[in-house]
């Protein structure tokens, strides 16, 4: 089990690699145009062991290499964090429409925010690794938001830590609020931006 799980593990690894690698290329590549990049900045990350565990207990997952690959899809993921909400938009279309990445769920937290107010468009995809004997397509969790987005987002993580496992009525109603003020922060400054620069091309 333990040579399979290294074994699982390394093909994460590569399929974070396999998109890591075309984020940078069309992040460079739109830097070219000269028209201003849209993304900020880019942050892998690859869940530990102990966290994959995590996770499969509480959803009730058993702990075999099958079901781990069928039942958990956010085992290697990738943030983007954007200029602009409609940069968001193009970033993520720009690469679902690249032939050997499979879109295979969307879910849409900044037209539908969750309850505490977290804003992020989430997409699971699939990007092929080629090994020396086969093919492996891998599961990779995109998250892309805006600055304003995951500055709240990583402030809510911390006070969420804090006070596990439940955060004060209170703060809960400050974080949503805040949440609000970010968003209209985005609208303000993507009109700004338009006024001055005109819209991206």
């Amino acid at each position: 089990m333990t040579d399979d799980l290294s074994h699982f593990m390394l093909v994460y690894k590569f399929g974070l690699a396999e998109i890591g690698t075309k984020i940078n290329i069309l992040s460079e590549e739109l830097a070219h145009r000269g028209r201003g990049n849209p993304i900020e900045h880019v942050l892998p990350r690859l869940k530990t062991p102990a966290s994959i565990s995590a996770k499969a207990r509480r959803i009730g997952c058993a702990l075999t290499v099958e079901d781990l690959r069928a039942r958990i899809r956010d085992i290697a993921g990738i943030r983007i964090v954007c200029s602009f909400v409609s940069d968001v938009y193009t970033v993520a279309e720009m690469l679902t429409r690249q032939p050997d990445i499979t879109l295979l769920q969307t879910k849409d937290y900044i037209t539908q925010p969750k309850a505490n107010g977290y804003r992020s468009l989430h997409l699971i995809v699939e990007i092929p690794v080629f090994l020396s004997e086969r093919v492996v397509q891998v599961p990779v969790e995109i998250q892309l938001r805006t600055a304003a987005m995951d500055f709240w987002a990583s402030l809510e993580h911390k006070i969420h830590y804090k006070y596990d496992p439940r955060v004060p009525e209170s703060l809960r109603d400050e974080l949503a609020a805040a949440a609000e003020d970010a968003a209209r922060l985005d609208k303000r400054m993507e009109r700004l931006h338009r006024e001055i620069h005109g819209p991206r091309r």
